[in-house]
């Protein structure tokens, strides 16, 4: 399949009338697309050679090796921009890149499978990892030390207490 890659940012238009785009990032540091450079496409294959970048609302405005015209930059508004996950640095202890989370088995503390982490989301709350069991509908785990208590990359596992048990801790309190 080739190298990891992690979603940073999408190209959301032209800037002004000399090929100049505009980049929604999805970084916490808009202008570390600018480090970054090359950016590459969804199937890996590049998509732009960033040469300067400056802050903008909502993102960052670029000049690019491969764009000249403001009808360039309009023909690439959706055009999702991704790095290699192995040029980031690893993250903190108890942070975790969502790509790292994505496929990981979900067990509870006594090791019963309970699904996959199909994504991560967030709804304005805090993040949720949306679990796909075996069977049925997926459903959403707050992403919190008391419903995961522990994500083990390593092992590719994420222990989790599942919505209904850490109600009835809460009772038997």
């Amino acid at each position: 399949m080739g190298e990891p890659l992690i979603l940073v940012g999408r190209v959301s238009g032209a800037f002004g009338v000399r090929g100049e785009v505009r980049i929604t990032t999805f970084t916490a540091d808009p202008l570390a697309l600018a480090t970054y450079r090359d950016l590459k496409r969804q199937d890996g294959q590049p998509a732009l050679t960033i040469l300067s970048a400056r802050l903008a609302k909502g993102g960052i405005i670029v000049r690019t090796k491969e764009v000249e015209t403001r009808e360039q930059a309009e023909a690439l508004r959706g055009l999702k921009l991704h790095i290699p996950r192995d040029i980031l640095p690893e993250p903190e202890e108890d942070e975790f890149y969502v790509t790292d989370l994505i496929g990981l088995a979900v067990e509870t503390l006594a090791g019963e499978p309970l699904g996959r982490v199909k994504d991560v989301r967030d709804f304005g709350a805090g993040d949720l990892l949306e679990i796909q069991p075996p069977e049925g509908a997926s459903w959403y785990l707050p992403f919190t030390r008391e419903s995961v208590p522990e994500v083990r990359i390593a092992e590719g596992k994420v222990l989790a207490v599942p919505p209904r048990e850490a109600e009835e801790a809460e009772d038997a309190d």
